[in-house]
């Protein structure tokens, strides 16, 4: 799958998903002189739902916008956000608050994206041990006391060229 949009775009896995469940691809920023060659925001969605159509998460369309997604309850990952300047790993609620704990804050350069490198990502929702991996490290882990164990997967950049291949989902046994 290839990304080359000028605005957000988010592509959704289309079956529900249950835990325990371990999603992986490999996703690679490209930066070779294009219109949308921007190196930033790989965002990532996992165990999405969205309680005001439980079990529907398409009923209410989203514009593309960042702040559309603030309903959900889900996990989320933005990888090279803020123009590639960090990376953070929230737990939406579904009431518009994305809390942000201080360890799942990063700006180091080696938490951020390099152009035309591809990263193997895995992300992990096996009861309350939720983890995002890059590569062979384990960026962000939280033990969730109230676990999401149900939900859609969603891959989300905005104004960027990035393409994705090898998706599959597992259940983690």
């Amino acid at each position: 799958m290839t990304f080359d949009v000028p605005k957000g775009a988010t592509a959704w896995f289309r079956r529900e998903l249950t835990s325990p469940v371990e999603i992986r691809f490999t996703a690679e920023a490209v930066s070779s002189g294009g219109a949308y060659d921007r190196v930033s925001d790989l965002n990532c969605f996992w165990m999405a739902d969205d309680p005001r159509s439980p079990g529907d998460l398409i009923a209410r369309p989203r514009s593309g916008a960042f702040a559309d997604y603030d309903t959900l309850r889900t996990y989320y990952v933005g990888l090279g956000g803020n123009s590639n300047t960090s990376s953070r790993f929230r737990r939406y609620v579904g009431n518009g608050e994305r809390p942000l704990l201080p360890q799942h804050d990063l700006s180091a350069a080696g938490d951020l994206i390099v152009a035309n490198r591809p990263y193997r990502i895995r992300l992990i929702a096996d009861g309350s041990r939720i983890e995002y991996w890059r590569d062979d490290r384990r960026m962000f882990a939280l033990d969730d006391p109230a676990p999401y164990r149900r939900g859609w997967f969603g891959l989300r950049t905005t104004w960027n060229h990035m393409t994705v291949r090898d998706f599959s989902v597992w259940t983690v046994a």
